[in-house]
C-alpha cells in the first residue's frame, strides 16, 4: 500500500515542513470511502484510523493523533475511523503527463 507513517516527529520536522500553516481537514467516526488524486502529505491533530486498499478487509495500515503520513498518489482506500479526526495536510502539486 505503500504508507508512510513516521510516529512523533520532532517539532523541529514539522516546523521545517511548515505543517501548522497547512490547510486543515477533520471528520467524524465512519468509513469513508478515498481516492488520492495526488500523493498527500498530513498531520493527525487528533483522532485514530484504520486505512483499507481497495477491496481489502484485512490488510491495512493505522495510525493516529501525533503522527506525520505520506498517502501515494492513485490510492483508493477506505478510511475506518475510530476517534474523530483533526489534521494538517498538503497535496504535492499535480504533474503534467
Amino acid at each position: 500500500m505503500n504508507i508512510i507513517v513516521e510516529h512523533n516527529p520532532s517539532s523541529i520536522k514539522l516546523s521545517e515542513l511548515g505543517v501548522m500553516s497547512w490547510p486543515k481537514w477533520s471528520c467524524r467516526p465512519g468509513k469513508y470511502a478515498l481516492v488520492f488524486e495526488e500523493r498527500e502529505t498530513c498531520y493527525l491533530v487528533k483522532g485514530k484510523v484504520k486505512v483499507y486498499p481497495k477491496g481489502s478487509s484485512s490488510e491495512f495500515v493505522e495510525f493516529g493523533a501525533g503522527d506525520l503520513v505520506t498517502i501515494p498518489k492513485g490510492l483508493s482506500c477506505t478510511w475506518d475511523v475510530s476517534l474523530f479526526i483533526d489534521k494538517h495536510y498538503k497535496f504535492d502539486p499535480p504533474t503534467s503527463l
